[in-house]
């Protein structure tokens, strides 16, 4: 989607969502496509419902990818992580199903989306996951990011 179909940025009657939205989600083109780079969003007011409970579970989401020809734009970003807010799925669910949705959205070189969630019932649960293209350097970049995720593990300080 190139700049003139964008229809969430700048629209002052968007509505937000009452369930899970990935057809939110848009894209602009990448203006540095010769250029590898990172491009990391944190999204600190993420919010799902447990689906056994349906109590809510709040996290910061952060999401890190290396773009290619596409790139997400920000605002349907946002009203999609917002989409979550009434849908029901495990917290693993969540960062996957991120995860998946902005690598067929985009069709990165590489991607990572962690979820670090508050705790709930003296445990947080902090799923990570990610994403390289196969086949390229960003594979291979991917399994080893993957395998020293928590080599040195953050203090948990109870957020």
């Amino acid at each position: 989607m190139n700049k003139q179909e964008l229809t969430l940025l700048g629209n002052k009657a968007v509505s937000y969502p009452s369930g899970y939205a990935p057809e939110l989600l848009e894209t602009f083109d990448n203006k540095h496509p010769d250029c590898d780079y990172f491009v990391k969003f944190n999204c600190p007011e993420f919010t799902s419902l447990c689906p056994i409970t349906g109590q809510p579970d709040f996290a910061s989401i952060y999401i890190s990818y290396i773009p290619d020809i596409k790139m997400v734009e920000s605002k349907s970003l946002k009203l999609y992580l917002f989409s979550f807010r009434n849908h029901g799925a495990f917290h693993e669910d969540c960062v996957n199903q991120i995860r998946k949705d902005l690598t067929e959205l985009m069709n990165p070189k590489y991607i990572e989306v962690w979820g670090r969630f508050l705790p709930r019932g003296g445990i947080s649960i902090d799923p990570y996951c990610n994403y390289g293209r196969p086949g390229t350097k960003w594979e291979d970049m991917a399994w080893k990011r993957l395998s020293e995720h928590d080599i040195c593990p953050e203090t948990v300080d109870n957020r």
